[in-house]
C-alpha cells in the first residue's frame, strides 16, 4: 500500500470543522446537543474532542503554545494566591448546628419528675 493513504472511507468533515466546533462549544458553554450543523455532527465533534482528551492531545496543544508563547516572552509566570476567597468548610470554621449545642443540655429534664424507690413503693 502507498504510504500516507489510509484506507477505509474518506472523512466528510475536516478536522477544521471538527476543531472549531469544539471551540465554538467551550466558547459558548452549551450542552454537545447544541452544537450547530455546519461543523459536523455533534456526536462526530464530541468524539474527536473525547479521543483527543483520552490519548492526550489536548494536554500536548497547550504544553506546545505555553513553550512557544513562553519563549518569546508573552507569559509571566507570577503567581498570586488571594486567601481572602479561601473558606473553611463549616465543620472545620466551628460553625454552631441548628439547635442547642451538646454542652447546654440539661442532663435531666426539670418537667419530669425524679422516681425515687419511695416514690415508686407509692406509684405500684
Amino acid at each position: 500500500m502507498p504510504v500516507g493513504v489510509k484506507s477505509g472511507r474518506p472523512p466528510i468533515w475536516t478536522k477544521r470543522q471538527l476543531i472549531d466546533g469544539i471551540r465554538w462549544r467551550t466558547r459558548a458553554g452549551v450542552p454537545w446537543r447544541d452544537v450547530p450543523e455546519r461543523y459536523g455532527p455533534w456526536q462526530t465533534v464530541y468524539g474527536l474532542f473525547r479521543r483527543w482528551q483520552r490519548d492526550g492531545t489536548w494536554k500536548r496543544i497547550l504544553e506546545r503554545l505555553q513553550a512557544d508563547a513562553d519563549a518569546r516572552g508573552l507569559i509571566t509566570w507570577d503567581v498570586n494566591i488571594d486567601s481572602t476567597i479561601c473558606r473553611a468548610h463549616q465543620h472545620a470554621a466551628g460553625a454552631r448546628k441548628k439547635g442547642h449545642s451538646r454542652g447546654s443540655r440539661p442532663v435531666v429534664s426539670p418537667s419530669s419528675p425524679t422516681t425515687t424507690r419511695s416514690g415508686a413503693r407509692a406509684a405500684g
